[in-house]
C-alpha cells in the first residue's frame, strides 16, 4: 500500500496538490495568452480574463470543497482523541467554523474576479486568508495541546513555523498593497495588469505579488502537516433503516417516536 493510500492522507495531498494546480494552470494560461506579464503576476490577475478565468473559478470551487472536507475530517480525529478534554473540544470545535468561514472566502474568491468586483473579491481574500489564518492559529494551539500524548514536539513547531510564515506574508502584502494603492503612484491600479519596471511603483508591487504568493503557498503548507495524521484515521457512514420501503414509516419507528414525546424526550 502506498503511503498516500493509508487512511485518508489523500484528502490533504489532493487538497494541496488541486489548489496549486489551479494557481499555476491559471498563470500558463494566462501568460500564453499575454494576458499577464510572466514576472510574478497576482494570483488573482490570472484568473481575471477568459478562459483562465473559467479555469480559475471551477477549480478554485473544487479547492473549497476539498478543504471543507479536510477541516472536518480532522476535527473528527482531535474530538475522536480527546472525548473528555473540555478546552480541547472548545478549540476544536472554533477551529472548524474558522475553518468553514475559510473555505466559504476562497469560494466569493473564485467567482468574484478582481478586476469586476474588488471590494467582494478582498472581502473574499480576507475571509480565505485572514480567518485561515487564525484556523491555522487554532490548529497550531491544538498540536501544542496535544503533545506529548498524541503529538510529537516536531510536528507543533513545523506547524508553528508555516503559521509564522503565513504572518509575516500577511503582513508583507498588507504593508506593500497599502504603500501601492495609496495614491502616489496613480489611480486605477487595480485594472493594471502590464507593468513596466521603470513605472513608479514597481518596487511595491512586485513586493506585494510574491507576498501573495507566498501567502498562498504558506496555506497550503500547512496541510501538508495533515498527511501523517490522517493515515491513521478512517471514516465510515453507519445507514440505518427505519422500514423496508420508502414510502411508508416502519410501525415500530412511529411507536418508539411517540414513546419518546409522551417521555418528554423529544
Amino acid at each position: 500500500m502506498w503511503w498516500f493510500q493509508q487512511g485518508l492522507s489523500f484528502l490533504p495531498v489532493a487538497l494541496v496538490v488541486w489548489s496549486a494546480a489551479s494557481f499555476v494552470f491559471s498563470y500558463i494560461t494566462a501568460i500564453v495568452l499575454h494576458h499577464v506579464d510572466p514576472l510574478v503576476p497576482y494570483i488573482s490577475d490570472t484568473g481575471t480574463i477568459p478562459p483562465e478565468r473559467c479555469l480559475f473559478g471551477i477549480m478554485l470551487n473544487i479547492s473549497a470543497f476539498l478543504g471543507m472536507a479536510t477541516m472536518y475530517v480532522r476535527y473528527k480525529q482531535v474530538y475522536a482523541l480527546n472525548p473528555e478534554k473540555s478546552k480541547i473540544i472548545k478549540l476544536n470545535k472554533i477551529g472548524l467554523t474558522l475553518g468553514l468561514v475559510s473555505c466559504f472566502g476562497l469560494c466569493i474568491i473564485a467567482n468574484f474576479q478582481k478586476c469586476i468586483l474588488y471590494y467582494i473579491h478582498v472581502v473574499g481574500a480576507c475571509l480565505t486568508f485572514g480567518v485561515g489564518a487564525i484556523y491555522m492559529l487554532v490548529q497550531t494551539v491544538l498540536s501544542y495541546l496535544m503533545q506529548p500524548e498524541v503529538h510529537s514536539k516536531d510536528i507543533f513547531w513545523i506547524r508553528l513555523t508555516m503559521l509564522l510564515w503565513c504572518c509575516s506574508s500577511i503582513v508583507s502584502m498588507f504593508v506593500s498593497s497599502v504603500v501601492l494603492y495609496s495614491g502616489l503612484y496613480g489611480t486605477n491600479l487595480v485594472q493594471k495588469l502590464h507593468w513596466d519596471p521603470q513605472e513608479k511603483g514597481y518596487t511595491a508591487h512586485i513586493i506585494s505579488t510574491v507576498s501573495e504568493w507566498s501567502l498562498a503557498f504558506s496555506f497550503l503548507s500547512f496541510f501538508l502537516t495533515y498527511i501523517r495524521d490522517f493515515q491513521k484515521i478512517s471514516l465510515h457512514a453507519v445507514v440505518s433503516l427505519h422500514g423496508q420501503t420508502l414510502y411508508n414509516t416502519a410501525q415500530s419507528f412511529v411507536t418508539d417516536e411517540q414513546t419518546l414525546l409522551i417521555a418528554g424526550s423529544i
